[in-house]
């Protein structure tokens, strides 16, 4: 099964590093690399997209708020939401985002969260 994400970022130099540490992920294609979260968000309405990997502060609409709006989709991807202010994680976990990670994160960190999820959908599989 072939994971496809979307990328998030303000930042290129994060929004590149990201996307670099998931297209050397056997299995994981990024179909979309995004500045802002309204773009992100129409192509996540249009297109079939496994994870969404988000900066928390942006200048259009927040990560947290992405979310929000994500989750609100019939079938929605899973969101992980990146940012170096600790304290979004309890925001993150008060709208039940997939997962939270600290900036400045590591490869080692994106690949948990990305076998995290194929371990969920192997389980969801299995009860299918």
């Amino acid at each position: 099964m072939n994971i496809r994400a979307v990328v998030v970022d303000n930042s290129i130099e994060l929004k590149e590093k990201l996307t670099k540490i998931l297209n050397e992920l056997d299995g994981v294609e990024v179909c979309g690399s995004f500045d802002e979260a309204i773009a992100a968000m129409q192509y996540v309405k249009e297109h079939e997209v496994d994870m969404v990997f988000s900066d928390v502060v942006m200048p259009d609409i927040s990560g947290i708020s992405l979310a929000k709006s994500i989750y609100q989709l019939p079938d929605p991807p899973e969101v992980v939401l990146l940012s170096g202010i600790p304290g979004f994680s309890l925001e993150a976990w008060q709208i039940q985002a997939f997962g939270f990670i600290i900036k400045p994160y590591t490869k080692a960190q994106i690949v948990q969260m990305v076998n995290k999820y194929r371990a969920t959908e192997s389980q969801t599989e299995q009860a299918v």
